[in-house]
């Protein structure tokens, strides 16, 4: 038997459990907005401000806000994707909203990123060729192509946070990870971002902002997946360094030398 106090409580732990799965739904919303403003503003269309438009500061001054932007990007997307901060994170953080949360902050910073970018209009390159330029951006949307389908390969919407928030409605049974390799993470062990790193190059004209934002970037990709790797390593072991040694990092079809990385 069932006393009042037993169903209050219950009532509000389930009132609870949607409130977090409507928070997650939410934060995913805003990533989806953000993120197809993010690929609108990388390649100049469909949006009122992207990374070459729009009026700025004088450029040595435009340089240091846009290399700030990034490294605050950077830091907020590797600092919260931590393991020991997520240990910390979750005394202040519920368990089925810590991914959502850090979507939804992750989205803010990308969303001030575009918003205060400073335009640095030099050209440092200019395709004439119809061909070409046809070429380059039909491989700028073929890097996003990748980039999404490389989020429904494992879960995406374990990886937005969603699946997480249902869990507790739903009370599936704890699965402990599995290591798997489909389809594209034969080709590269990080699809994900060699798709990013084909969006941010792949341009028929490259001026000195784009550039900038492209080679920082960069930059973060790389280190950015270095810790992510050794978070692999200590998950799965013997497993991930037999997979290290035989799938190249972000070059398909480069494999792994004794000693090096490509």
């Amino acid at each position: 038997m069932h006393t009042a106090t037993d169903l209050k409580t219950r009532a509000l732990r389930r009132i609870g459990q949607f409130a977090a799965l409507l928070y997650s739904l939410l934060s995913y919303l805003f990533f989806l907005l953000t993120f197809l403003y993010f690929m609108g503003f990388v390649g100049n269309v469909g949006v009122p401000k992207s990374i070459d438009s729009g009026t700025g500061l004088a450029w040595p001054w435009a340089l240091v806000s846009d290399i700030l932007l990034i490294s605050l990007f950077a830091l907020q997307h590797s600092l919260m994707a931590r393991k020991s901060f997520k240990d910390r994170w979750r005394f202040i953080i519920p368990a089925p909203i810590e991914r959502a949360t850090y979507v939804l902050v992750s989205s803010a910073v990308l969303a001030l990123l575009c918003g205060l970018w400073q335009p640095i209009t030099s050209v440092v390159w200019k395709v004439e060729s119809p061909v070409a330029t046809g070429l380059l951006v039909a491989l700028y949307w073929l890097g996003w192509a990748i980039v999404l389908v490389a989020t429904f390969l494992f879960s995406h919407f374990e990886l937005f946070g969603i699946k997480q928030a249902l869990a507790p409605l739903l009370r599936p049974a704890l699965v402990n990870p599995v290591f798997r390799t489909p389809t594209l993470y034969k080709v590269v062990r990080h699809p994900m971002y060699l798709g990013f790193l084909i969006a941010f190059w792949a341009t028929p004209e490259m001026t000195v902002g784009h550039l900038v934002f492209a080679l920082t970037s960069t930059l973060y990709i790389l280190i950015g997946t270095h810790l992510e790797e050794k978070d692999l390593v200590t998950l799965f072991g013997d497993n991930y360094r037999r997979y290290q040694k035989n799938v190249a990092m972000l070059l398909p079809f480069v494999r792994r030398n004794s000693g090096s990385e490509d």
